[in-house]
C-alpha cells in the first residue's frame, strides 16, 4: 500500500452499517420516551434496576475504594517518616498530622452529604484544596456508601423518579383533541 492509502482494503469496510437513530443515540436504541437516568461512575445506569452485574460492580468498587485508601495511608506514613528523619521538630510534625486528620474528617463529611444532596458548585470550588488534602476521608466515604448502595444512588433515584412523575403528569395532560377545547371568557 502506498502513502495515504487506507488501512482497510478497498471494497471492504470494518464498520457495520449504523442507522440514523443509532447514530443519534451513540448506538443505544431509544427504548422509552421520557427522562433518562443519569449514569453513576463505575455503575452506568445499572443502578436503576440493579441489573448488569450491579452487585459485582458494587463489591468491586468497595474493594477498590478500600485498597486506594490503604495505599494512601501507606504513602502518608512514608511522608510522616520523612518528616521524622528530617528532624524538623515535633510541632511541625504534629501540625501536619492534625492537618491531614482534620481535612480527612471534613472531606468525609462533605462527600457523605453529597450522596444525598447536590453540593453547591461555588462551595465545591472553594473546598477543592481541602478535599484534595483530605482525600482519604473521601475514599472512606465512598467505601462505606458502596457497602449499601452505589455512591450517589439515593440522590439519583430521587431525581429520576421526580423527573418521571413530572413527565407522566405532562403527557397525561396532553390527551384529547385541542380543537374541541372550550375557551374561557
Amino acid at each position: 500500500m502506498g502513502r495515504g492509502a487506507p488501512a482497510v482494503a478497498r471494497g471492504r469496510s470494518h464498520n457495520r452499517p449504523v442507522s440514523a437513530e443509532e447514530n443519534r443515540t451513540n448506538g443505544v436504541p431509544d427504548t422509552s420516551a421520557g427522562p433518562r437516568p443519569e449514569p453513576i461512575r463505575f455503575f452506568g445506569t445499572t443502578w436503576v434496576d440493579h441489573s448488569g452485574g450491579y452487585a459485582v460492580r458494587r463489591a468491586g468498587a468497595a474493594a477498590g475504594y478500600l485498597a486506594a485508601a490503604a495505599v494512601s495511608c501507606f504513602v502518608l506514613r512514608l511522608a510522616y517518616q520523612g518528616l521524622r528523619i528530617a528532624d524538623i521538630g515535633g510541632f511541625v510534625t504534629l501540625l501536619m498530622v492534625v492537618m491531614f486528620a482534620v481535612c480527612s474528617a471534613l472531606a468525609f463529611r462533605h462527600t457523605w452529604s453529597a450522596f444525598t444532596t447536590r453540593p453547591d458548585p461555588e462551595r465545591q470550588a472553594s473546598l477543592r484544596g481541602m478535599l484534595a488534602v483530605g482525600f482519604i476521608g473521601s475514599l472512606l466515604a465512598h467505601f462505606l456508601r458502596s457497602l449499601t448502595e452505589a455512591p450517589g444512588e439515593k440522590l439519583h433515584r430521587a431525581e429520576y423518579e421526580t423527573a418521571r412523575e413530572q413527565y407522566e403528569k405532562r403527557t397525561t395532560r396532553r390527551s384529547g383533541d385541542p380543537s374541541r377545547k372550550r375557551r374561557r371568557s
